[in-house]
């Protein structure tokens, strides 16, 4: 299905849930973009050239695309700016970067330019003082006493529910829990990511 574009702000984002944390934390920011979601990393390619040939490309003037780091910060950094690269679109020379051109591109790797990891490290960065924490790392040293196992790739989102389980309406996933206040935005493990989006889309 074609992709509508419906303003010159756009970030491109994995899933529905990132869009849904990037519209609350956008609407925290006071900024206006349009989020994409693209059905996953490797989606992502095919997701930039559909927005590309959209009809109303011509009036994007900022492009944000955004993507989880998982195991290798710079092979993700460099995937997407090989797509942006074969599109024939401007790429920046790092994270976090924005480069001039039409449009303005910048490529942010969650949690961190650096970091391995997905968004949700990110989140649970960000509440690491929050006392549920402190109960949600007991019942995973409980899971590993008890010989549970929990996958190391699944146990960021898993640590997630754990900690939104501690909410009002524990049923909440992760973007949802953004747009419900759940995450505080404030904190300081957020601030590279709200910085990238004020020079992007400020």
């Amino acid at each position: 299905m074609p992709i509508q574009i419906t303003s010159p702000c756009v970030l491109v984002v994995e899933g529905e849930e990132d869009k849904r944390f990037f519209e609350a934390l956008l609407r925290y920011l006071q900024l206006e973009a349009q989020v994409i979601p693209v059905g996953g990393k490797t989606q992502l390619r095919y997701g930039l050239k559909a927005l590309v040939q959209s009809p109303r490309f011509y009036t994007v003037a900022c492009l944000g695309v955004s993507r989880d780091a998982d195991s290798a910060p710079r092979a993700a950094f460099q995937s997407v700016c090989d797509a942006l690269r074969t599109l024939g679109l401007p790429f920046p020379a790092d994270p976090l970067q924005v480069v001039e051109g039409c449009p303005q591109v910048g490529v942010l790797i969650l949690p961190g330019p650096d970091t391995p990891g997905t968004l949700e490290d990110l989140c649970l960065e960000a509440v690491a003082q929050d006392p549920a924490m402190d109960c949600v790392e007991r019942y995973f040293q409980c899971l590993r006493q008890q010989a549970i196992p929990v996958a190391d790739s699944k146990i960021s989102k898993a640590k997630v529910h754990a900690f939104l389980a501690s909410k009002p309406e524990p049923g909440r996933r992760l973007g949802e829990a953004a747009q419900a206040g759940y995450w505080p935005f404030d904190n300081k493990a957020f601030e590279q990511v709200k910085d990238f989006l004020k020079r992007l889309f400020g």
